[in-house]
């Protein structure tokens, strides 16, 4: 992939090396059945698509519906300055390419106004207004704060465990939680979440959550496809 060149966001926090003080991690694992797990693991290997991915967001679109605030918010580290290491980097162009992408497609095609989300590097656990961001849980959205959370250790872990990596499977990774900040742009998510309060079984508020992870991929796809249009970055 080439991403040098590409516009660098202004959008980025980099919380490596602080995290949160007063406290460690508390947010749960989301409420997944082993029913709902197996089916985004047998989607994400029949598409190609890393399954921690769909199963971290499904997870957090779960928990928004089971807690909308953190009852005691915890100080956060001081904010740092943007990255320059080659990672960071790399990450602020993605989302800057994103930004592009977004702020022409969607006022041309839905109509509204694209607000960049930022995005949250981070080491170990940060605090979230969804609650603790663990790298365990892998990246996700959150639609309270607007902030994307990754931990850039998974992009190690995909490459370890999972057999994928590379600069455009990072790329995708950022990009799907894009499509999940799209998503609450348009009013999707609180629609998703509403419904899943009015669910009648778990099982139904969980295939909700497969929609939403299908969505988010598809949404990545526009990034790609429109930002390969406007300067070839795909090899």
């Amino acid at each position: 992939m080439k991403w040098e060149d590409l516009q660098s966001s202004e959008n980025i926090e980099d919380r490596r090396g602080g995290g949160p003080m007063g406290g460690g991690p508390r947010m749960g694992a989301g409420g997944l059945g082993l029913g709902t797990m197996v089916i985004l693991g047998l989607i994400g290997w029949a598409l190609g698509i890393n399954p921690a991915i769909l199963i971290g967001g499904a997870q957090m679109i779960n928990n928004m519906r089971q807690e909308r605030e953190v009852a005691s918010p915890r100080q956060e580290a001081p904010r740092q300055s943007a990255p320059t290491d080659q990672l960071g980097r790399f990450v602020a162009k993605v989302v800057g390419s994103n930004e592009q992408v977004w702020s022409r497609v969607l006022p041309e095609q839905k109509g509204v106004r694209f607000q960049p989300p930022r995005l949250v590097l981070f080491n170990g656990y940060t605090q979230s207004r969804c609650g603790t961001a663990q790298s365990a849980m892998g990246p996700f959205y959150c639609p309270i704060d607007q902030r994307i959370y990754l931990d850039t250790s998974f992009f190690r872990d995909m490459q370890r465990r999972f057999g994928g990596g590379g600069d455009f499977a990072y790329a995708y990774v950022i990009s799907h939680e894009m499509g999940h900040h799209i998503q609450n742009l348009l009013g999707i998510l609180p629609k998703i979440q509403r419904a899943q309060q009015l669910a009648g079984s778990r099982s139904e508020a969980n295939a909700l959550s497969v929609r939403a992870e299908l969505m988010a991929d598809c949404l990545a796809g526009v990034w790609a496809n429109n930002a390969n249009k406007q300067k070839p970055i795909l090899e």
